[in-house]
This record gives structure tokens, C-alpha cells and sequence, in this order.
């Protein structure tokens, strides 16, 4: 039995559609306006209508074969910019846009899942809370752009000094939190010293002073819930804040 002819394999058109939307929205640089999805779109529109004609020829009506590309070609592209934007909101949901650090929502779920491995091995981890002084004061003096850079010179400073396994978070505004799995207190202050360190020349390339007030907090498991946690490192940053003014 010639079961082949009956087999129909289109739908295998969209997976290099699926693909190409997928790196598409991995490598794109925070554009929605890309076009490699609709040209990947009209190529496949083309292959498959082109390979219906090769069957059929020379039965197969021109005006078929010219309406089949084209409305292909609207589905495809439109199947591969939903993926797009889909996939980047999903990549976005975990990655702040202006830094390229992880989001609130990354940085809530990964300090949930240290603590239930601390509370596992018995290890601590710790916690980092991180603010830019007078951020308001240079927003308003020097402009956004400004700011802006000073946000992602400070992200560029934790990305560079954490290790694999720590997480540098962008809580909101100038906020940010270092997330330090298996790490003690005394570790803790080791790596306070760094961030300042380090923070302090990369800012020398800004005009004016911008400087940091870091607090931290360390815990084994659950015994606080994470906005707990957050809270505690959030109060002790507040604390060297005030020592400093």
C-alpha cells in the first residue's frame, strides 16, 4: 500500500520557524523590530509551495502557487514574531534591561532555593544589599543618562567580582542584592571590602562622587522567609548609610 502519498508532513515547516524566533529572541539586543524570523518565514513559504509545484507540475496553477507563498509567508512571519516576543518577555521576566542582572522575580526564587539547600547541608549563604548614596541627588544634578551609567558600571563591578554561583540582583531603582550561596559572615565582609573596592575605581571615571552603602545579613536555611531576609540586609545597609552621613 502507497501509504506515502497520504502522509502529510507540513507541520515540519514551523520547526525551523520555532528555532529561529527562539535565537532570535536569546541573541537580540533588546529589539522587538527583527526581521529573521519573517525572511527564515518566506524561505520556508517558498520551499514548501516550491515543493507542492515540483509534484504537481505541470498541473499545478500558477496563481495557487503565487497565493500560497504569500499567505504563508503572513503566517510564518506572524508565528515567529509572537515567539519572538514571547520568548524575550520570558527571558526579560528574569533579567533586568538595564543592567543585564536578574530581576526581582530571579532573585526572590533563587534565595528560596538557597535557603532550602542551606537548610539541607547546614551551610549558610548571605545575603548583600547594596545602594547607591544620594542617587536622587545625582538624577537630579547630572540627569538620567547619568545615572543610568553609574547603574551599569555598579553591575558591571558584581558580575565581575561574584563567583559562578552567586547571583547579582537589580532590586529596583539603585537597589541591588548580592545573592552568596555556602557563604559565612567573615567571607561576607571579605566580599563587601571587594565590591567597595572595586566600585570606588570604576566610579572614578564619573564626575562628582558616587560611592556605596552595603549591608548584609547571613542565615542557615529558612529561619526567615526571604522578604525577611531581604529586609534584614536591607536594614543593615541603612545602618551604614547613616554612619557614613
Amino acid at each position: 500500500m502507497e501509504i506515502g502519498k497520504y502522509l502529510s508532513l507540513d507541520v515540519l515547516y514551523c520547526l525551523p520557524i520555532i528555532q529561529t524566533a527562539h535565537l532570535t529572541a536569546i541573541h537580540a539586543a533588546r529589539r522587538y523590530d527583527t526581521h529573521a524570523s519573517t525572511i527564515v518565514g518566506i524561505a520556508l513559504a517558498l520551499a514548501w509551495s516550491a515543493a507542492e509545484l515540483l509534484i504537481s507540475w505541470p498541473d499545478f496553477p500558477v496563481i495557487a502557487f503565487a497565493l500560497n507563498i504569500f499567505t504563508r509567508s503572513i503566517v510564518f512571519a506572524v508565528i515567529g514574531r509572537v515567539l519572538v516576543k514571547l520568548w524575550r518577555e520570558k527571558k526579560y521576566a528574569r533579567t533586568d534591561t538595564l543592567t543585564g542582572l536578574g530581576s526581582r522575580l530571579e532573585l526572590l526564587e533563587q534565595i528560596k532555593i538557597e535557603q532550602d539547600r542551606s537548610k539541607r547541608s547546614g551551610r549558610p549563604y548571605s545575603l548583600l544589599f547594596i545602594d547607591v548614596d544620594k542617587f536622587k541627588e545625582i538624577n537630579d544634578n547630572h540627569g538620567h543618562k547619568f545615572g543610568d551609567k553609574a547603574l551599569i558600571i555598579l553591575a558591571d563591578v558584581l558580575k565581575n567580582n561574584c563567583r559562578k554561583v552567586d547571583l547579582a540582583a537589580r532590586l529596583g531603582g539603585d537597589e541591588f542584592v548580592l545573592l552568596l550561596p555556602e557563604t559565612d559572615e567573615k567571607s561576607c565582609n571579605i566580599m563587601i571590602n571587594r565590591v567597595n573596592s572595586a566600585a570606588n575605581q570604576a566610579f572614578i571615571e564619573l564626575p562628582g562622587s558616587v560611592s556605596l552603602s552595603i549591608g548584609h545579613t547571613t542565615h542557615i536555611g529558612d529561619t526567615h522567609s526571604v522578604s525577611e531576609a531581604i529586609s534584614i540586609a536591607d536594614q543593615s545597609m541603612y545602618k551604614t548609610k547613616r554612619e557614613k552621613y
